[in-house]
């Protein structure tokens, strides 16, 4: 526990290396992945990214929210374990509910004030604010700040990712028919990224696969080359874990400013069912 016993949360929509959640405390409220057969699993909790890769061949399946009562639940068990106020960091409303449903939840408790923090984001970057959180409440930054802080820290950072196989962000509706003609015929690959709402958007396209995950380092760096410093992420799954390493050299051979830190951080099984197991994302913080 922190020395302002304040609690951070967030849910799997929010990719955060296991070993900084472990050892930063943070807790986590899953999202759900619903099968048609009636089973319901917390992602993350009860079913892993590779048992959700297993199980695509027979059914790619849906996925939903946080229920009240679990989000409820896992506040009132901060507070419970000593901590007398929390931030809760969202995966972006754009994309999903689940901040709106905090907030519900949030006006529900008593003598437990509950910060929310829409990221407009998803996966590592939002991760990223979620790692940005804990270093704020350990700093002593008082709850009544962090708001302004985390607020800056979302808008100063950006996420980018594209997808070997098409067919996931198909069947979610995340890319028009036309885009997955494209990409199927031509092997043009769009290079996706949240907007200033929080929604999914075509940063770029390219052709082919290899010059897609170039065009996510050449907007990285453009990026970059706005701050003093920066931090920078990488996600893949496990079917291209190869990657990481390309990755994270191609990132620092292009950004010129100096890179605090590279995270690296798998992709939780919930956003996995709307991407497939070949997305490769990549993010930047503006320090």
């Amino acid at each position: 526990m922190n020395d302002q016993r304040i609690a951070v949360l967030t849910d799997t929509g929010s990719d955060c290396p296991p070993e900084f959640v472990a050892a930063h405390d943070v807790r986590i409220v899953p999202l759900r992945i619903n099968y048609s057969d009636g089973s319901t699993y917390e992602s993350g909790v009860d079913i892993s990214t590779d048992e959700v890769v297993a199980r695509f061949e027979q059914e790619v399946p849906k996925t939903s929210l946080p229920s009240p009562e679990r989000i409820q639940d896992e506040l009132l068990r901060a507070k419970a374990d000593g901590y007398t106020s929390a931030v809760f960091v969202s995966i972006s409303s754009g994309l999903s509910a689940t901040c709106e449903t905090v907030r519900m939840v949030a006006r529900t408790l008593d003598d437990f004030p509950v910060l929310i923090v829409d990221t407009l984001n998803i996966g590592v970057a939002a991760g990223l604010i979620v790692m940005e959180a804990v270093r704020q409440v350990e700093a002593g930054v008082p709850l009544g700040s962090l708001e302004r802080t985390l607020s800056i820290a979302a808008k100063n950072t950006n996420v980018f990712f594209t997808v070997r196989d098409l067919e996931f962000l198909r069947r979610g509706g995340r890319i028009s028919e036309t885009i997955y003609k494209l990409g199927s015929v031509l092997s043009i690959k769009p290079v996706l990224t949240c907007d200033e709402e929080g929604h999914y958007a075509i940063a770029k396209k390219a052709r082919g696969w290899e010059r897609a995950l170039d065009t996510e380092c050449k907007l990285i760096e453009g990026l970059a080359a706005k701050y003093p410093k920066v931090r920078l992420a990488v996600s893949c799954t496990s079917a291209c874990a190869d990657l990481y390493d390309q990755m994270e050299a191609a990132l620092r051979e292009r950004v010129d400013v100096p890179v605090v830190e590279v995270v690296r951080s798998e992709i939780s099984p919930a956003l996995l069912v709307h991407t497939g197991p070949t997305l490769v994302g990549v993010a930047v913080q503006g320090l």
